[in-house]
């Protein structure tokens, strides 16, 4: 059977497959909740989806539009403060992975999610903000980051720094007294950086299938660091893609019929 699929498919994928069976995982909205429900419908469900907003242990029919979708609430095993989800959790060092979205990202893995262009006080773009992100960046026993790989998103320089991830590379993360180990893996649409051991530099291990070396140096803002021996991301199966495409298809027409109620 030939079986196709799209870039962003590949990527959702891809990031989904890195969550494992029974961990906890602190989810951010868009890209990382698709990927962290996929693995949750597929081969992880015992995995213990945590949201900001305090809901534990939440699968959701559908994805949320926020950390405040009743969705997540109504689906939750348990529903706690705020502020116990970060200090009790979290910061307590009870949360495996952390999985989140950003607008730029630079080559050490240190997010930006607040503005792009000018300075803080007069930005070219206000974006919605770094959330719980600088927490969940700091106290995750590990961060998984997902998006769309372009120069706009691949920067040598960030705009602003929203999230932690090495600093600026080595040591400086343990030195900074953030207590989880940073990012892991960068899972984008093209293939998966992970941070090289010494200098904590994001480097490409693996191309997704039909993507060259060449587009993946294109497509970002720094002089790409490649491994020696570069995998090849296994494509999606068929199961994986009709979970992610019926989980899809079910938030947008949940979605459509909130807008006309």
């Amino acid at each position: 059977m030939n079986i196709t699929w799209t870039a962003d498919e590949m990527m959702t994928v891809a990031a989904a497959r890195r969550l494992g069976n029974g961990i906890a995982c602190f989810v951010g909205i868009g890209l990382p909740s698709a990927a962290a429900n996929l693995a949750r419908l597929t081969h992880a469900p015992e995995v213990v989806l945590i949201y900001e907003s305090g809901t534990l242990g939440t699968r959701p029919d559908v994805l949320p539009l926020s950390i405040g979708d009743d969705e997540l609430a109504e689906k939750a095993d348990s529903i706690v403060s705020m502020p116990e989800i970060f200090r009790y959790y979290l910061q307590a060092g009870r949360i495996d992975v952390g999985f989140l979205g950003a607008a730029q990202v630079d080559r050490y893995g240190n997010l930006n999610s607040t503005f792009i262009g000018g300075d803080y006080e007069h930005p070219a773009t206000r974006l919605p903000g770094a959330g719980g992100a600088p927490e969940i960046a700091a106290s995750a026993g590990e961060v998984l980051i997902v998006l769309k790989q372009g120069k706009r998103s691949f920067v040598e320089q960030l705009d602003f720094m929203s999230s932690a991830g090495y600093f600026s590379g080595g040591d400086s993360r343990e030195k900074s007294g953030a207590t989880g180990r940073g990012p892991s893996a960068v899972i984008t649409d093209l293939g998966i950086l992970t941070p090289d051991p010494v200098s904590r530099e994001l480097t490409l291990t693996s191309l997704h299938p039909g993507i060259s070396v060449e587009q993946v140096i294109a497509a970002t803002g720094w002089p790409l660091q490649v491994a020696a021996q570069l995998d090849t991301t296994p494509p999606p199966t068929a199961h994986e893609l009709s979970v992610l495409r019926d989980l899809h298809a079910r938030t947008r027409a949940a979605h459509s019929q909130s807008k006309l109620a």
